[in-house]
């Protein structure tokens, strides 16, 4: 009888790969954890239950196969579990990187609610699809028909470029216009190396050149080309802009120099951490933390990513600053936990009212304690001001991490008709992302508001696929005259 390769988790924990130590991984941008051995890949994956129900796979965006690559994996027949991986997610690498597993696949998992700890889903996909790209299985895209139509693609983040694979895979001729020199939008300037080393973007994004794709960068709409000029080359535009307005604080002391919005800062970090630019406002220190106390605004995961970025450009002290609690905080726990490691402060209930200066440069918050009252209209408790409990918290350089927000896109591209919400996203269509403007689609958080990248791929795929569609109808019509 053949030996049970699946039903483990009774037999073998959980196990997540090495962790580099706090005082090493502080010192560079590189990821913290390390790869999976092809034998610990396999044990990890032979805990999967292959439960009738895999609520691991409902609770994820894309829907991925994951029991069945877990399998595949468990069983050494690598090179089927990385297509069965692909076939549903555009970058499975980057979600395994990325994702909050924890409150997703993982979070889910039918063994973890039983109390023998959720498979290492995420550990797993990354390991697969770096395997793949080591074995020379991820080759570029190779229309088996080239098609006569064209999609011009607002926007080289997650959502545009897995929009663009797909349609370009169908053999539609794709272009992405993008306002960055590199492509990949968050992923590449927003996420930080220590979660997602460039070379895993770069290489995508080559991919995706060699495929056929072709990239305008540095190209800003509304200002290098009119919309209107891109809808008239195109058969179809999507809108995959992101949403990169930050969200502010108007209070006294606001305009002091050394307050800096969270994706200033980011994104200077990753050119010069990443990519070795040389820009000058990192070199001049105004946006950059060495020496520096720094406190960060926001409990979101973009609060982690400049915390745990400041910590390793050398500041003095790091402290966070939420109105919440911890069981509150929108951010991952897991990388508040990474965060605390490697010496952030967390000050929990507190938020700003206020900042001090010297010489018009940031000296200081004016910090006021919270506590949690009744809950406000998501549900959530309210955070209350406790009087009389004010302080000082001394500041050198201060990163709002509050959040973002659309631009306002039909008065920069001059598109009144452009249709949005009251919150300034796009109108579109759920799934598949057409809007009343003819042949005109927006995805990801340009529709969603700011999300998750797993989203905003799944919205890319949803669109492309239902553009294929409209131009197989269309193409059918025609030949039925």
């Amino acid at each position: 009888m053949a030996k049970q390769p699946m039903l483990k988790f009774v037999q073998i924990d959980r196990d997540m790969p090495l962790k580099r130590s706090a005082d090493t991984r502080k010192e560079d941008f590189d990821e913290i954890y390390a790869e999976f051995a092809a034998t610990k890949a396999q044990e990890q994956s032979s805990r999967c239950s292959q439960c009738g129900v895999p609520y691991c796979q409902s609770h994820c965006p894309l829907h991925n196969n994951i029991p069945d690559w877990l399998r595949l994996t468990a069983t050494g027949r690598m090179q089927e579990a990385y297509e069965t991986s692909q076939a549903t997610n555009t970058f499975p690498e980057i979600c395994g990187r990325i994702c909050p597993q924890d409150r997703l696949c993982e979070g889910n998992c039918v063994i973890e609610q039983s109390g023998h700890g959720t498979v290492t889903i995420g550990a797993v996909e990354k390991y697969i699809t770096d395997k793949a790209w080591d074995e020379g299985w991820v080759q570029p895209i190779k229309p088996a028909q080239e098609r006569r139509e064209s999609v011009g693609i607002i926007g080289a983040g997650p959502g545009g470029l897995a929009a663009a694979d797909m349609l370009r895979r169908a053999g539609v001729k794709v272009t992405i216009y993008d306002r960055y020199d590199r492509a990949g939008g968050l992923l590449t300037y927003g996420i930080p190396g220590f979660k997602l080393e460039k070379d895993v973007v770069m290489r995508r994004n080559q991919l995706l050149a060699d495929g056929g794709v072709e990239f305008v960068m540095n190209c800003n709409v509304g200002q290098d080309i009119s919309f209107e000029d891109i809808r008239a080359k195109h058969d179809a535009v999507i809108i995959a802009t992101g949403v990169y307005k930050s969200r502010d604080l108007e209070m006294p002391g606001s305009g002091a120099d050394g307050i800096v919005k969270a994706i200033d800062f980011l994104t200077v970090s990753n050119k010069a951490a990443n990519f070795g630019d040389s820009i000058e406002a990192f070199e001049n220190g105004s946006l950059n933390a060495a020496g520096k106390r720094v406190v960060v605004i926001g409990g979101g995961d973009t609060a982690m990513d400049c915390v745990r970025t400041s910590i390793r450009q050398g500041a003095t002290s790091v402290k966070c600053l939420y109105r919440r609690d911890r069981a509150n905080m929108p951010g991952s726990q897991r990388e508040t936990q990474n965060a605390e490691e490697e010496g952030v402060i967390f000050e929990w209930l507190t938020a700003p009212r206020g900042f001090t200066d010297q010489a018009g440069k940031v000296a200081g918050v004016m910090v006021q304690k919270m506590r949690l009252g009744p809950p406000d209209a998501t549900g959530r408790q309210a955070p209350e001001v406790i009087e009389g409990s004010d302080y000082v918290e001394p500041a050198d350089l201060v990163i709002k991490a509050l959040g973002f927000e659309p631009e306002d896109l039909p008065t920069l591209w001059e598109q009144p008709e452009l249709p949005v919400t009251r919150w300034g996203t796009i109108k579109a269509a759920f799934q598949t992302g057409a809007t009343d403007m003819d042949g005109v689609y927006a995805v990801g958080d340009i529709v969603r508001g700011a999300s998750l990248v797993v989203w905003a791929i799944k919205d890319g795929r949803d669109c492309a696929e239902a553009i294929l569609n409209r131009f197989d109808a269309a193409a059918s019509s025609i030949a039925a005259e």
